[in-house]
C-alpha cells in the first residue's frame, strides 16, 4: 500500500474535467470537510465513487487532488495487488486496507484497476478464479459497513467498466459512477498549458491550433507530447521550444501509436 499524507496534486493541475471535479468534490471532499451539513439535511453522503474511462484521462490525479484538498491520508492500492495465490490472502489484505484507513482517518482509499478483483462472476471452478471472487466478497462486505466510518472515503478507478460485476455497482457501495472521458479541444488546450508552464516557449506556439491537431490524445499523452517537444529542442541545442517541435513530437507519437496498433505478425 502506498501512503501519502499530502499528495502534491491540486485541482489546478487537472485540465478539462470541471464537471468530474465537481462531482468528486461533492461526494468525497464535502463529507470530510463539512459532515455537519449532511446531518442537517438528513442524508447520508455517497458511500463510494467509481471513476471509469480510457487510460491516461486523469482518474488517479482526481483522487490525489481530493486527498490534497482535504488534508486526508491517501492510501493507494492497485486491484491487481489484491490478487493472491493462497486462499484467504487477498481477503486479509482487503481487511488490512480498511483497518489502516480507520487508523489514519481522515483517509481516502483509492483502489486502481478495481476490475482485477471485481469482474463479473463466472461458473469457473478454478482455484484462481475462486480466490478472486473471495477477495471481491470481502471488499463488498467492507463497503457495506462503510458509512459508519465517517472519516474514511473510497474512490476506485477502472479502464474496463464493462467488466465489473453488478454487485459492486449497486447503490450503497458505489453511489456515484463518474465517467472520465478523453478531453475535448478546450480541455486539451488547458492540459497543454498546464504541462508547459515551466517550459521556455517561443511566442509562435499556438495552443489552440495544437488542441485541434491532437484530437484523440489523452491527458497523459499530451503531457508526453510536451516533454517530447522539449527533447526536440534540446536535440537541436536550443533553449526555447518552438511550435514545430510540438508538431514533430506529435508526428512521433502518432507513428508510435500506428506501430503499437498495427496488425499482429504471426511467426
Amino acid at each position: 500500500m502506498q501512503i501519502s499524507q499530502s499528495p502534491d496534486v491540486t485541482y489546478d493541475d487537472i485540465g478539462g474535467l470541471e464537471d468530474q471535479i465537481r462531482e468528486v468534490r461533492e461526494a468525497v471532499e464535502a463529507p470530510l470537510v463539512d459532515a455537519a451539513q449532511f446531518e442537517t439535511v438528513g442524508i447520508e453522503p455517497p458511500s463510494g465513487v467509481l471513476l471509469h474511462g480510457p487510460p491516461g484521462t486523469g482518474k488517479t490525479m482526481l483522487a490525489r487532488a481530493v486527498a490534497n484538498e482535504t488534508d486526508a491520508t491517501f492510501i493507494k492500492m492497485a486491484g491487481s495487488e489484491l490478487v493472491r495465490k493462497f486462499i484467504g490472502e487477498g481477503a486479509r489484505l482487503v481487511r488490512d486496507l480498511f483497518e489502516l484507513a480507520g487508523e489514519r482517518e481522515p483517509a481516502i482509499i483509492f483502489i486502481d484497476e478495481i476490475d482485477a478483483i471485481a469482474s463479473k462472476r463466472t461458473e469457473s471452478k478454478t482455484s484462481g478464479d475462486a480466490e478472486v471472487q473471495r477477495t471481491m466478497m470481502q471488499l463488498l462486505s467492507e463497503m457495506d459497513g462503510f458509512d459508519d466510518r465517517g472519516e474514511v472515503r473510497i474512490i476506485a478507478a477502472t479502464n474496463r467498466f464493462d467488466m465489473l460485476d453488478r454487485a459492486i455497482l449497486r447503490p450503497g457501495r458505489f453511489d456515484r459512477l463518474i465517467e472520465v472521458p478523453e478531453p475535448d479541444a478546450e480541455g486539451r488546450e488547458r492540459i497543454l498549458e498546464i504541462h508547459t508552464e515551466e517550459m521556455s516557449l517561443a511566442d509562435a506556439v499556438d495552443f489552440a491550433a495544437l488542441a485541434d491537431e491532437t484530437a484523440g490524445l489523452s491527458g497523459a499523452e499530451l503531457a508526453s507530447l510536451a516533454t517530447e517537444a522539449g527533447m526536440f529542442a534540446i536535440r537541436d541545442d536550443r533553449t526555447t521550444v518552438e511550435y514545430d517541435d510540438f508538431r514533430d513530437a506529435l508526428a512521433k507519437i502518432r507513428e508510435e501509436e500506428d506501430e503499437n496498433t498495427g496488425p499482429i505478425a504471426f511467426v
